[in-house]
């Protein structure tokens, strides 16, 4: 994986189930990982290997959907030379599921 996340920026992120009560447009999202058309916004983690969030695959939005991904899994993924990437703190910015564009309600 290009630019795994820190600890301390994965430890900012609310555990599983600590956000449930918020709709999901107004969860903030504090991680975005891609590859190609695919993209996983993240809301919560569980501080070990499974995180909640917005998954996108190959840029099909019709069935784009919440749910968990494994974070072993994002990092083992690749196609040819290239590897699920995680933008930096410096470009990604932690904002409400309503104002990220990719995610659809």
């Amino acid at each position: 994986m290009w630019n795994t996340p820190t600890q301390e920026r994965l430890a900012k992120i609310p555990r599983l189930y600590e956000t449930e009560h918020i709709p999901v447009e107004d969860k903030l999202i504090h991680l975005h990982f891609f590859i190609g058309g695919c993209d996983w916004f993240i809301a919560e983690y569980d501080g070990g290997d499974l995180f909640f969030g917005y998954a996108v695959l190959n840029g099909d939005y019709f069935n784009a959907e919440w749910g968990y991904v494994s974070f072993a899994e994002l990092k083992a993924v690749k196609v040819g030379f290239l590897e699920v990437d995680c933008e930096t703190e410096d470009a990604w910015r932690v904002r409400p599921a309503g104002e990220v564009e990719g995610i659809i309600f």
